[in-house]
């Protein structure tokens, strides 16, 4: 609103100076700014970045918790719509979970418990050998 020139000497002797309109060049770099703080994130989140976070794929065997839990693994909380997967006792953090052995790992644990129990080794079978005897005058072992 227009002010008349004693309101005007009234604001200039108390100090204040009259509102004055931003200029155009004020206006587009006030515009920018508010541009640059969108792009950035700021404010609140919009539909378009929640859909574009949940349009992402998940890793293997993960889901988004549907409601709010505990690990049971290292006991920490995790939220509703955190990425979580099958752990030992239930659901928990992906960082938790054991992990998966490559099929060459698999084969090669397999082995070493195989060998490590004796069921690969022929000594370790009970001999139905007597000694100074020959393999045909054997007696069953007991």
């Amino acid at each position: 609103m227009g002010q008349t020139p004693a309101q005007k000497a009234t604001k200039a002797a108390r100090g204040q100076q009259p509102k004055k309109r931003p200029g155009k060049a004020q206006r587009e770099a006030i515009k920018r700014a508010q541009a640059a703080k969108k792009k950035a994130g700021g404010g609140k989140p919009t539909a378009k970045k929640t859909a574009a976070k949940r349009s992402m794929p998940l890793p293997r065997s993960s889901v988004r918790a549907v409601y709010p839990g505990t690990c049971p693994i290292c006991f920490k909380a995790y939220g509703k719509g955190e990425v979580i997967t099958r752990v030992t006792d239930g659901w928990g953090h992906p960082g938790c979970a054991p992990a998966q052995l490559s099929p060459a790992e698999r084969e090669f644990a397999r082995n070493k418990a195989r060998i490590e129990s004796g069921e690969t080794y022929r000594a370790q079978k009970p001999s139905d050998w007597r000694r100074g005897a020959s393999p045909s005058s054997t007696r069953p072992a007991r």
